[in-house]
């Protein structure tokens, strides 16, 4: 398995990447409006991780890995088969790829499907 985009909510963004940097001396961009304003990093083997604010009131502070997939339909599938719930159906961020959210376990997954 491998981590496609790591995303950080957090109500500190700032405080978050600098801590990265810090401890690791990665890089972080600027906000990237397609992926939620979210500062980005690259990591090693080729995903990135994203650090953002809340993009409204309720939505609370959460780390979700997005694995990388081949086919996201048939990963969603296969994740709600085995239980989990979908809480984001498949979209689109052109030139990023494409993502979907389940939740299963207390805990929030993603899927990622670069663009082809």
């Amino acid at each position: 398995m491998q981590i496609g985009y790591l995303e950080i909510v957090t109500g500190d963004v700032d405080a978050v990447c600098t801590a990265y940097i810090s401890a690791s001396g990665v890089q972080f961009g600027g906000p990237i409006p397609e992926l939620g304003n979210a500062r980005t990093a690259k990591l090693e083997g080729g995903g990135l991780v994203g650090v953002r604010a809340p993009l409204r009131e309720n939505e609370a502070p959460v780390v979700r890995p997005y694995w990388l997939v081949q086919d996201i339909e048939a990963a969603l599938a296969a994740a709600a088969e085995a239980g989990g719930e979908v809480a984001h159906p498949p979209m689109e961020i052109p030139g990023h790829g494409t993502f979907a959210i389940y939740l299963q376990g207390g805990n929030d997954h993603g899927l990622w499907q670069l663009d082809h």
